[in-house]
């Protein structure tokens, strides 16, 4: 008998069904100046820091940490000496150089729907206006993520902008990024 051969367990070309649904699942758009970054609550700190990274190059004054804890676990994941999931990322937020002042506060969400509906009373108490948004989050939220805060923070006048045969990209925003027509709001997902 022949020695059965092995398989290659990720091959060098994915099935074009996977490529699809990875190309769904996992945004990502190259940042650009913001009015402010939004970090969906978490025990992770990969996407704290790329947060942190881009508000200490310019991309955005402000940075908008949101979250009380899971709601499965009642508690936050992490390092329990910390209440909150903004308690974590603001303590890391500051130990990697962003002032106090640039951090806005939402400590009650438990849930991602919760982290965008909570930072838009954030920014509405504070009379923020919010046109473009760099969105930091891990890689397989970025997709549900961004539908959530895309729904918070909605732009009346967006356009519209083919994104493939027939398609539109959700709530008009392009593909890129970049808004399609002149004061049209755009997105950044930065996932980690």
């Amino acid at each position: 008998m022949e020695p059965t051969q092995m398989r290659d367990p990720i091959p060098d070309q994915l099935p074009p069904v996977i490529e699809a649904i990875s190309d769904f699942i996992f945004v990502r758009d190259e940042p650009a100046p913001a009015d402010l970054i939004f970090l969906p609550g978490s025990s992770h700190d990969e996407h704290v820091r790329k947060a942190a990274e881009l508000c200490l190059a310019g991309y955005a004054p402000l940075i908008l940490p949101s979250g009380l804890h899971g709601k499965l676990t009642g508690r936050f994941s992490g390092d329990p000496s910390y209440p909150s999931e903004f308690a974590f990322m603001r303590d890391l937020l500051i130990s990697l150089g962003i002032r106090d002042e640039q951090i806005l506060k939402e400590d009650r969400a438990t849930f991602t729907w919760e982290n965008a509906l909570f930072s838009r009373q954030v920014t509405d108490r504070r009379g923020l206006r919010v046109d473009r948004a760099i969105l930091c989050c891990r890689a397989c939220h970025a997709r549900r993520a961004l539908f959530y805060y895309q729904s918070a923070f909605p732009v009346p006048d967006r356009g519209r902008a083919a994104s493939g045969p027939g398609r539109s990209p959700p709530h008009g925003f392009s593909d890129c990024g970049y808004p399609r027509r002149p004061g049209g709001a755009s997105r950044a997902a930065v996932p980690i």
